[in-house]
């Protein structure tokens, strides 16, 4: 038997919406969450016109076979950014016109593969053995409006299509429960001078992934309490007059502890490391999670949490270098000053209508709300409005320094704060220091290249 999934009723009247506009297909991301027993669909996202590829093709209409998917991994990577805890992007859907009806199965294979790894590459974070690994493809004639659902096991590339359930629900995410918090961080990461042809990108990644270990093994408290993993999260809720737990509009805060220090039976020892720079990431970030309300368990909601706290702190880290491509700041330069300050994007959250669910995206300083407004339209193509945008960290200006106190770093004490206080921002310190720093046990003291996430 195959897998079931419950949709969000609205999301059948979006599908039924798309406009072909005289082309044989359109495709998107369908985006919710799994568990054991069946999936849930809260959100179809269409993936927008890639402009350059629609000048370049000859005829106006494209067969599936040229169907673009590096364009729809694009498309994927861009979304799942905007996706807090417990969601992630469950499969693809294809629409197509009454002749194309047979031809769509290898497409949707291929695209389906191809959006899954490229998001696989950027997480710091790896599924379970537990956790369902099969992802949904739906595709819908235009003209009969026959839909047919089938999955594919996305950890073995030759898995054939297995049929799945398609049904769908009213106010299937108007009671689901959120978790949110605000975890404080400060992560040093050394950039060895042995690693130079790595990019200023990949040494940052690498030692997040460090970090990341950190978070999967921390100890969360919900609303003050441990609580075993396999308990119900709504355990000693109070009752409704049916017998089930109040979930409605049910919020949780999470505290998360993290370990200082090795546990005793691990032996540390000192090193000494040659270092070219530094990637200093300390201050504030704001975390929330979803979770479903049909019977969700103490180590599902832990789960979410972890994953959106990797996620947030890797993709805006993503963000900045993009950045800095963009306008066109060559990574020499950056190694090169002495000390610079750069605000890491901001956190903007935004309502899914009729859902307690919020999805998210990133704002620089110089972003308008229109803008953030334009870019949620355009990645998943459903109307917001700019009172909606909830800006969940304050936004303050950068302060930009040329020059740092060269001993103060090497002694460890370089905790400069800009002249203005900035509260729940993120700011990067950019600074380059010459000469070889030691690292003793598990601290290491280096040179070079600092980014400083700095709050009250």
């Amino acid at each position: 038997m195959g897998r079931t999934y419950i949709v969000e009723e609205s999301v059948g009247q979006y599908l039924s919406n798309v406009n072909l506009q005289g082309k044989d297909f359109v495709s998107g991301l369908l985006i919710g969450q799994c568990s054991s027993q069946k999936d849930y669909v809260i959100l179809a996202a269409r993936t927008p016109p890639n402009e350059e590829q629609n000048e370049n093709l000859k005829h106006p209409k494209a067969k599936l076979d040229n169907l673009d998917e590096e364009w729809a991994t694009v498309h994927a990577n861009q979304v799942s950014r905007m996706l807090p805890g417990g969601l992630l992007v469950l499969g693809v859907f294809i629409i197509t016109t009454l002749e194309m009806a047979n031809d769509f199965q290898n497409a949707l294979r291929r695209l389906v593969f191809a959006v899954e790894k490229s998001m696989n590459k950027k997480r710091l974070w790896n599924f379970t053995e537990e956790e369902v690994s099969e992802r949904v493809t739906l595709h819908i004639c235009s003209s009969t409006k026959k839909i047919f659902c089938r999955t594919y096991d996305i950890h073995d590339p030759k898995s054939s299509a297995k049929p799945a359930d398609w049904k769908y629900q009213n106010g299937l995410s108007a009671s689901w429960l959120s978790l949110e918090c605000t975890v404080h961080i400060n992560i040093h990461i050394p950039l060895s001078a042995t690693s130079v042809s790595y990019t200023l990108e990949k040494n940052t990644k690498n030692g997040l992934a460090r970090w990341a270990k950190q978070i999967e093994n921390g100890v969360y408290l919900i609303n003050g309490q441990v609580k075993d993993e396999d308990c119900d999260l709504l355990e000693g809720q109070k009752k409704s007059s049916r017998g089930n737990a109040q979930a409605t509009n049910h919020s949780f805060d999470v505290r998360v502890l993290t370990q200082l220090l090795l546990n005793s039976d691990h032996r540390s020892t000192a090193t000494v490391q040659i270092c070219s720079g530094s990637v200093n990431l300390k201050g504030a970030v704001k975390c929330r999670a979803y979770l479903h309300s049909n019977k969700p368990k103490v180590k599902d909601a832990v789960q979410a949490v972890k994953r959106d706290i990797l996620n947030t702190v890797a993709d805006r880290c993503e963000m900045l270098f993009e950045d800095l491509l963009l306008n066109e700041i060559p990574e020499k330069e950056v190694m090169n000053s002495e000390k610079e300050f750069h605000i890491l994007p901001h956190r903007v959250f935004v309502p899914v209508p009729g859902s307690t669910v919020m999805l998210c995206d990133y704002k620089f300083g110089d972003e308008s709300a229109e803008e953030i407004r334009a870019h949620f339209i355009e990645m998943l193509d459903h109307m917001i409005q700019i009172e909606d945008l909830e800006i969940a960290e304050e936004i303050n200006t950068a302060c930009l320094s040329s020059s740092v106190n060269t001993e103060a770093s090497l002694d460890g004490t370089d905790d400069e704060q800009p002249k203005q206080p900035i509260k729940t921002t993120i700011l990067v310190k950019i600074q380059h220091n010459i000469g070889v720093v030691a690292a003793f046990a598990v601290a290491v003291l280096a040179a070079g290249i600092s980014f400083h996430y700095f709050s009250d």
